[in-house]
């Protein structure tokens, strides 16, 4: 729809936007340029790329990212899609994902570190894997599952694993064998671990004793137990239970082992010392993974990735969009848990033959210079984290960077939108003003970069991931479908017109949810075999500037529509973060029977900084300066710490629960749950206390609270 035409909301600068439309009031930032000495290594410096990925060279493009891996047959069709919107990448092909990122580099680099692993505490020795080293774990440990479980290809494996090397090793063991692997993040209940163990219907749980985290020695065994009798509850059976130890020779879970079920893999691992084991030759088609979605409602979404799509899409963005060379140092401070692990810990670094960076735990422990301290002492030449991240080591340690001498040449933001603000610390402190970044957009179900900078050829933008990744074409449409023009100021749902390598194969189990979630909504003839028919929907909401460049807004049910305005979240905590006394900052919807919402700001501040109204007033006013007047919140709380995951990000719908005087449903996986009471005893007490009583919430209203911060 063209504005010119829209009729609804004005923003500040006039621009009309309808209901089905989110209204932007963010203000562009300026370019900062890549470094000279950067673009002369780079890996992608020649223009001439985005020709080579162009609309008009699609689906063929992407043959140059698989030509980066070892085949054992070449593919006679580079995409298929006959069974629209179940896409299949180089038909025809075979190989095999654990020889292309181990085996094919012993020739060459058998002594090289394949895994640099830090342990939490300081005192502890570090682990450097070589790649010969890293195959022969790999081949042991694929010896055990073929000899020990009745594990096959085809199977699935089920991990709940913290971040220790014995991790990284499992998979590629598994996907050896063409065993199908499915991580649980560490930090989840064993609960939440059940429920996956019983939706992909394994039968077999590899877990660890124990881990380090803030210090301490965390219990893990005993999230197992949890996990086993959870899967029974929904009638699938765990056959065996094996378990890695953190320290050599010593169980540091008061779990006891089960007999007959838990089995030591140390103990085992007896009886396949030196054994190799054949790595299969799989379909290109063949699934690689599961990766479960949070669920944080309703059940869980499995999304499962293929072999060779996926490793083709991780190792081609690996190379030109993380400038990944073979002599690099590349420390990616995610957690394996999570698809960037996956991606860009594990599969792309090591297919591409690098050194990767694991490290087991907080990267504030024991202060906010360890991470610093790390690379430095590793000579780490690229970095790779999450705003949240960022924002705590900003909030922590502001000025712990410039105290050591480590030199990054390339920086990564991923997970979600980073602000302006704590963009430029990242730039200016952590990269000492040397180093380019790429901010990056994409989700679980992507496998890889959607959106990003190429970072030798085009200028980096604050607030922006930039345009899209090459090969990715996207589109944003408003809730009618229509499309919202680049530079009109008005934003919408971002989807992705085409097909890529990386994309998810469907949700484990559930075809049918998976084609109703990502291809309904947008989808313009069912029967349709072209792939242009069939928009994926990627359910953020997201602003095309005029020179391209996206802003990602957050999830589109993260969106506060108040008075017809549709505000997007991170719009409104972004202005919150240049009020200079504020660290953290989370925007709730409140029902409001008069706008239908309000706008309500839960603030931290950074450390030394005392609460006052005046803080309060501060961030108002800048809501109102950066946004308008109808962002104006109806409550600014200033908190002790936000609710957040064990990933640090911040659950919004807890405290939108709170606000509203709703459940503020699970938070059994929270880092923090205590701080959730002493958030709701604070800001209902005050509410009450100031003539905001509860009331009962109509059907509408509440299902409205309900779906706050709860991405499908």
């Amino acid at each position: 729809m063209s504005p010119k035409n829209a009729k609804g909301p004005v923003d500040l600068e006039g621009t009309a936007a309808t209901e089905a439309q989110i209204a932007v009031h963010w203000r562009e930032e300026g370019y900062f340029y890549p470094p000279a000495k950067f673009i002369g290594q780079a890996n992608a410096s020649d223009p001439g790329i985005f020709d080579r990925f162009s609309e008009k060279n699609y689906p063929e493009c992407f043959n140059e990212y698989a030509d980066l891996l070892s085949w054992d047959q070449y593919w006679h069709t580079t995409l298929d899609t006959s069974n629209a919107p179940f896409w299949k990448w180089f038909v025809g092909g075979k190989l095999n994902a654990s020889y292309n990122c181990v085996d094919r580099h012993l020739a060459k680099d058998r002594n090289k570190p394949a895994i640099i692993w830090v342990p939490e505490p300081e005192d502890a020795d570090t682990q450097v894997i070589t790649y010969q080293e890293l195959y022969m774990r790999i081949n042991e440990f694929a010896a055990l599952l073929n000899g020990f479980t009745d594990l096959r290809t085809g199977d699935v494996a089920t991990f709940h694993m913290p971040m220790v090397p014995e991790l990284p090793v499992a998979m590629l063991a598994c996907a050896r064998l063409g065993i199908i692997h499915s991580q649980v993040f560490g930090g989840f209940s064993g609960a939440a671990c059940g429920g996956r163990i019983a939706d992909s219907k394994s039968r077999v749980l590899i877990t660890m004793d124990g881990y380090y985290r803030n210090g301490e020695l965390v219990d893990h065994k005993v999230k197992a137990d949890e996990a086993v009798a959870r899967a029974l509850e929904e009638g699938v059976v765990v056959e065996k239970v094996l378990v890695f130890r953190r320290r050599p020779g010593e169980y540091a879970s008061q779990s006891p082992m089960v007999p007959g079920r838990d089995f030591f893999v140390d103990e085992l691992m007896a009886d396949y010392r030196g054994q190799i084991v054949e790595p299969v030759s799989m379909p290109a088609e063949a699934p690689l993974f599961i990766m479960y979605s949070s669920g944080t409602t309703g059940r869980p979404k499995g999304c499962q990735h293929s072999t060779g799509g996926y490793l083709a899409y991780v190792t081609g963005t690996s190379k030109y969009y993380q400038d990944i060379h073979p002599e690099d140092t590349y420390w990616c401070a995610a957690d394996i848990g999570w698809i960037t692990g996956h991606s860009y810990i594990v599969y792309g670094p090591l297919s591409l033959g690098t050194t990767s960076v694991m490290y087991e735990g907080l990267p504030t422990y024991p202060d906010a210079g360890r991470p610093w301290r790390i690379a430095e002492r590793l000579g780490v030449t690229t970095f790779h984290t999450a705003p949240t991240t960022i924002r705590m080591l900003r909030k922590l340690g502001p000025d712990e960077p410039a105290k050591y001498n480590y030199h990054f040449k390339h920086m990564t933001t991923v997970g979600e939108p980073i602000e302006p603000d704590v963009w430029r610390w990242y730039h200016d402190v952590v990269g000492k003003g040397d180093a380019v970044i790429v901010d990056t957009w994409w989700q679980t179900e992507n496998g890889g970069f959607l959106g990003s900078t190429l970072p030798a050829l085009h200028p980096m933008k604050p607030g922006s991931c930039g345009p899209a990744v090459i090969g990715i074409f996207p589109e944003i449409l408003d809730e009618n479908g229509d499309k919202v023009d680049a530079g009109s100021g008005i934003a919408g749902n971002i989807c992705i017109r085409n097909p890529w390598p990386g994309i998810f194969q469907t949700i484990w189990g559930d075809p049918d949810r998976f084609v109703k979630t990502y291809y309904e909504k947008y989808n313009k003839d069912p029967k349709s075999t072209d792939w242009r028919d069939w928009p994926y929907f990627a359910n953020d909401g997201a602003m095309q500037a005029g020179d391209g460049y996206y802003r990602i807004l957050g999830r589109v049910d993260d969106v506060i529509n108040v008075s017809g305005h549709r505000l997007g979240t991170k719009e409104l905590e972004s202005a919150c973060l240049m009020v200079e006394e504020v660290a953290e900052a989370a925007a709730v919807p409140v029902v409001d029977q008069v706008r239908g919402h309000a706008v309500e700001m839960y603030i931290s501040l950074k450390p030394g900084v005392e609460a006052s109204p005046a803080i309060q007033n501060k961030v108002s006013q800048m809501i109102e300066t950066e946004i308008g007047k109808i962002a104006r919140p109806k409550n600014v709380w200033i908190v002790s710490d936000m609710p957040k995951t064990r990933s640090g990000k911040i659950m919004r719908r807890v405290i939108a629960g709170i606000s509203n005087f709703t459940d503020v449903g699970d938070i059994t996986t929270l880092a923090n749950p205590d701080v959730v009471n002493d958030i709701r005893h604070f800001v209902q007490s005050e509410k009450v206390a100031h003539g905001d009583e509860p009331r009962e919430l109509t059907e509408e209203e509440l299902k409205a609270v309900k779906s706050f911060g709860h991405a499908e």
